[in-house]
């Protein structure tokens, strides 16, 4: 029985430490988390293909990708999202 209650608890800790929990929370996954999620193919970067099954508009895809490359780096997301931040701030 213990070992249901610890098992238990650790799968609760490891959920709210998700991206998805964070959203739950009312806080945005930072950049990394969020490329961890869409990035299917595990090459640590997220591509248009990519970025359009995770349900993003394919049109801001250029919008993120800085050096146009085809690829979104966690940096090239946390600036995006850092510029999306303050322009909602003015």
């Amino acid at each position: 029985m213990r070992l249901i209650i610890l098992a238990a608890a650790a799968a609760a800790a490891m959920a709210m430490t998700t991206p998805l929990a964070a959203q739950a929370q009312g806080q945005m996954p930072s950049a990394a988390d969020l490329i961890k999620m869409w990035d299917k193919n595990g090459d640590g970067v997220v591509d248009k293909a990519e970025w359009v099954a995770a349900g993003r508009p394919a049109e801001r895809f250029d919008l993120v990708d800085a050096n146009h490359d085809g690829k979104i780096t966690v940096e090239e997301l946390a600036a995006a999202m850092a510029k999306m931040r303050q322009q909602q701030g003015q």
